[in-house]
C-alpha cells in the first residue's frame, strides 16, 4: 500500500469506521443486465458458430470486451473450435508431399484397395507418435 492509501484508511478509522471491507456501490454501474445476459444466451444457442465481432453487430451498444466477458464468464461458454487458417508450406514441404503422394499412388497400384485400409490420416499438430515398448522388449 502506498503512504497516501494508509493515511486515507487511518483517517477513515479515526472518523469512526470499523469495517475494513469496501462499501458497495463504488465504481461505474454495470451495463450488463440479467435481461441482456438472457438475450445473449438465446442468440448464442441459436447460432453456435459465431465470432465476438459478429455478435457485436447484433449488440452495437456494447463493446466486444463486454460481450466476450458476458459469453465466457457469465454464461460459461468457451471457444471450442478455432478458425482454420491455410498453412504456408515451403518448397521442401511441397516436394515431400508430392513424393508421398506418388509413393501412395504406386502402392495403391501394386496392392489395390487393401492398401487404403492401412492409411491413417491426421494433422501433425495433434497426432503424436509414442514409442511404447512391451514388457518383454524392455526386459531384453
Amino acid at each position: 500500500m502506498s503512504d497516501k492509501c494508509v493515511r486515507e484508511w487511518c483517517r477513515k478509522f479515526c472518523d469512526g469506521r470499523t469495517d475494513v471491507h469496501d462499501e458497495g456501490g463504488q465504481g461505474r454501474p454495470s451495463l450488463v443486465t440479467d435481461d441482456l445476459v438472457q438475450h445473449i444466451d438465446k442468440v448464442v444457442r441459436e447460432r453456435r458458430r459465431f465470432t465476438i465481432s459478429e455478435l457485436s453487430l447484433e449488440f452495437p451498444q456494447f463493446c466486444r470486451t463486454v460481450l466476450y466477458e458476458t459469453v465466457t464468464k457469465k454464461l460459461g461458454y468457451q471457444e471450442f473450435c478455432a478458425r482454420w487458417v491455410p498453412k504456408m508450406l515451403t518448397d521442401f514441404h511441397k516436394t515431400q508431399r508430392m513424393v508421398s503422394a506418388l509413393t501412395f499412388l504406386q502402392r495403391y497400384h501394386d496392392e489395390g484397395d487393401e492398401f487404403l485400409d492401412k492409411i491413417v490420416t491426421g494433422d501433425e499438430t495433434w497426432v503424436k507418435f509414442v514409442n511404447v515398448k512391451t514388457k518383454e522388449q524392455s526386459r531384453q
